[in-house]
């Protein structure tokens, strides 16, 4: 019986954290009509959106999680810059029409003429070679 209850009021303690993290976690959604909002709220300066975005780039999002580093986005471009954008990209060989660029990995829908990127996340216990 005893057994019972503390395995349940360590339950109630897991999913208070996991929601009291949620509702006070550091992540932040931003949304961008084109390449001129982004710029006017300094979202490349600050590392949110890759530097490489095209000048035709619209419908911009970007999600970025101040705890853990990590950020997602996505956008659309005109097929005026798909060639020089996928230019500046390399592929990664090992997995499907994804690129790298940076501390940026893209993923590229060219029917859609839409790329949704991430960061690359290096591990905190990682040696970082200068």
């Amino acid at each position: 019986m005893l057994k019972k209850v503390l395995i349940i009021i360590l339950l109630l303690f897991v999913a208070l954290y996991f929601m009291l993290r949620q509702y006070f976690g550091d992540v932040q959604i931003n949304r961008y009509t084109n390449r001129d909002a982004v710029i006017q709220y300094k979202a490349i300066e600050r590392g949110w959106i890759p530097a490489i975005l095209p000048k035709s780039a619209y419908d911009i999002s970007e999600t970025h999680d101040i705890d853990t580093n990590e950020i997602f986005g996505s956008f659309y471009y005109h097929d005026i810059d798909e060639t020089e954008l996928l230019s500046k990209l390399k592929p990664i060989f090992d997995m499907n029409d994804t690129y790298g660029w940076g501390d940026f990995l893209f993923k590229v829908d060219r029917e859609k003429n839409n790329i949704k990127y991430r960061n690359k996340i290096v591990e905190q216990n990682q040696d970082i070679k200068n």
